[in-house]
């Protein structure tokens, strides 16, 4: 296998179809490593990956975390409250600071957008951009991609996959990622939100939008449903979470309308009552913990390729 040949992974624009699919390619060892009885590799031993969260997050921090100790790297966990950017420090001086201890790896969430990239002149680690702002989430898009790759067995390509994105696109970085990876492995891509949850840059999108979710659902492979992110609204954008529910939310009678190979997805955490409003463990197509699982292994995946490429694989040495 050659060399990979980026630093970063910031956005999954900078990836091209080919290196998704190496990376897809990667992740199958990752679970190998993950079923195995003892699921841990030296692959990263000596190496520091340090989680650094401006924002609240259970799933992603806890899967890198999870992901960096299988690989056997140290890890840090920086806790945003509890440290001296509550007194003034900047950014930059908490990265410089924080990369004087010796850091190999950065996985960065921050609510301002182009955050990761900003970081990438402070330090000489590498940077893995865990969600900054509205912009991107590029491990999600490709654990989604791994999640819907062996549900569907679609290994060569999405080419022919009909997958709807519902719910709050405007504020979803998940959906920009999700959007530029599935379209690169040559999916079908329709956005279904009311227009005031939709960016107002859509149009140069590789989409397909929609105003009525009840059309789509026969013909459709995958679901994937968004969190309605009242966090981030500064606007009266919808009428009432009610009304919403009624026209998007899955019901028991929308789950019945889908394919029996329709897979259901979700980045959490869910509203339940509000996009989700029957309980998807019931739903035959649900495949919401099996992104939370793919997760670890592509994460894994991620940090393998970035810092230790000719690491090794096999298992650990217990005694």
């Amino acid at each position: 296998m050659s060399a990979w040949p980026k630093k970063h992974l910031l956005s999954i624009e900078d990836l091209t179809a080919d290196d998704i699919h190496r990376l897809l390619e990667l992740t199958d060892h990752m679970v190998e490593i993950n079923h195995r009885p003892i699921p841990k590799v030296p692959a990263l031993r000596g190496k520091n990956v340090v989680s650094l969260f401006f924002e609240d997050s259970t799933r992603t921090r806890t899967s890198f975390d999870t992901a960096a100790k299988r690989l056997s790297a140290d890890t840090m966990n920086f806790t945003v409250s509890a440290s001296s950017v509550n007194k003034g420090e900047s950014l930059r001086d908490t990265i410089e600071t924080i990369s004087s201890m010796g850091v190999d790896a950065f996985v960065v969430r921050h609510k301002s957008s182009g955050a990761p990239v900003a970081i990438t002149k402070w330090t000489n680690a590498s940077i893995v951009n865990a969600g900054d702002g509205w912009h991107q989430h590029p491990t999600q898009a490709l654990l989604d991609c791994y999640t819907i790759r062996t549900r569907l067995n679609r290994r060569d390509s999405f080419e022919g996959l009909r997958i709807a994105i519902v719910g709050d696109i405007k504020h979803s970085r998940v959906a920009r990622s999700d959007v530029q990876a599935f379209a690169a492995l040559g999916a079908h891509i329709t956005l279904v939100a009311p227009p005031t949850l939709l960016p107002p840059s859509v149009a140069d999108w590789p989409v397909d939008v929609s105003h009525d979710l009840d059309a789509l659902l026969p013909h459709l492979d995958v679901l994937y449903l968004l969190r309605v992110q009242r966090e981030r609204m500064d606007d009266a954008l919808l009428p009432s979470l009610e009304e919403y529910s009624a026209l998007y939310g899955l019901t028991t009678a929308r789950a019945a309308r889908l394919a029996p190979h329709a897979l259901i997805m979700h980045p959490g955490p869910m509203n339940r009552g509000v996009e989700m409003v029957v309980d998807p463990s019931e739903l035959p197509g649900s495949a919401i913990l099996d992104q939370v699982t793919n997760g670890v292994a592509v994460r894994m995946a991620v940090l393998f390729t970035l810092l230790g490429a000719s690491g090794d694989l096999r298992s650990e040495n217990v005694s």
